[in-house]
């Protein structure tokens, strides 16, 4: 095993995956040929799926599914918790218990352009453009693209 790599054993690696250094796997499935960069943490229940690309630096926390042909940008940020505190009404740090996974849904050739942040109870449609820096704050339309902070719609996608 890699000792620059911390991928855990009940990670489930399809057929020809490629992965960088300093990556940070544990309960998730990632499909048959994805690539994903250097420093990127996936956590448990993610499914990435077939011939994704996952760039460096890029956080994808429990709750999101990614289907097949995405691409994810360099620090790209998913989010899976509406209201996020660090400690209950009684002062004690959260748990899991705590709070609800907030689900996230990427559908196929979907495109998110480096540095956005991506919040929970949203799906990204199919072969929609989400720009580089933008904070999606709800659902974009398949074949849209969608730019800025919140993300609004510019145009459809050239098709």
């Amino acid at each position: 095993m890699d000792p620059f790599l911390a991928i855990a054993p009940d990670v489930k690696l399809g057929r020809d995956v490629k992965l960088s250094k300093f990556i940070n796997l544990y309960g998730c499935e990632i499909g048959d040929e994805t690539k994903i960069g250097a420093c990127v943490e996936i956590q448990k229940g993610v499914v990435v799926g077939k011939r994704c690309k996952i760039s460096s630096h890029t956080f994808i926390c429990e709750g999101v599914t990614i289907e097949d042909e995405v691409f994810v940008g360099h620090g790209v940020t998913f989010t899976n918790d509406v209201y996020p505190r660090a400690t209950t009404a009684g002062g004690a740090l959260q748990t899991e218990a705590d709070w609800t996974v907030e689900p996230t849904l990427v559908k196929k050739g979907a495109s998110i352009g480096s540095g956005a942040t991506i919040l929970p109870r949203l799906t990204i449609g199919e072969g929609a453009i989400v720009g580089a820096g933008s904070v999606v704050t709800r659902d974009v339309a398949p074949f849209t693209i969608v730019v800025g902070n919140p993300a609004k719609f510019v145009r459809p996608v050239d098709q």
